[in-house]
């Protein structure tokens, strides 16, 4: 049972931090690169990297990170007690900043995704700059927290699992 726990912290890990890693680059090269483009360009290239963002992939390490740490933390209840009480507390607080994510995303970011693709082609969109105006800021600034709640997330799961390999002798 000790390496199967491995594995899903591993696989944890592995999750969070891609997550992780897509939202620090959005933070901090696609978001100030768009924010150099004209508005056109900002709406048009926002709603074709968003649509095409939705595949497997993104759903894979997305919710996956999410199911993964709900099962690491599942299986460290039935680890005995120093490998639990090493590792868990740091595996609550993965969860717990991951979570924040999920509540910021889907409260937020997705309502804001989902304007831009509702306003159609760009053709066709009568005012640009007012849509960039309603969502750029707040979307930048929103995702800006998903990174760093995100960041943490993948730095506490990752001490969990070195605590937990610590815990085992196999760290």
């Amino acid at each position: 049972m000790s390496d199967f726990r491995t594995a899903v912290l591993f696989a944890a890990v592995l999750t969070t931090g891609l997550s992780a890693g897509l939202f620090y680059v959005w933070s901090y090269s696609v978001m100030p690169g768009l924010a150099r483009a004209g508005d056109r360009t900002f709406v048009e290239s926002f709603q074709h990297m968003n649509r095409a963002m939705m595949n497997g992939w993104f759903a894979l390490s997305f919710g996956g990170a999410f199911v993964l740490l709900l099962l690491a933390g599942g299986l460290l209840l039935g680890a005995d007690g120093d490998q639990r009480s090493k590792a868990l507390p740091w595996l609550i607080a993965a969860l717990v900043l991951y979570v924040a994510m999920l509540v910021i995303t889907f409260a937020v970011n997705v309502p804001m995704n989902n304007e831009l693709d509702a306003a159609g082609a760009v053709d066709q969109i009568k005012d640009l700059a007012g849509l960039r105006e309603r969502v750029e800021d707040r979307w930048v600034r929103w995702n800006n927290v998903r990174s760093v709640v995100t960041v943490a997330s993948f730095g506490c799961v990752s001490w969990a699992l070195l605590q937990y390999g610590r815990a085992t002798g196999k760290g």
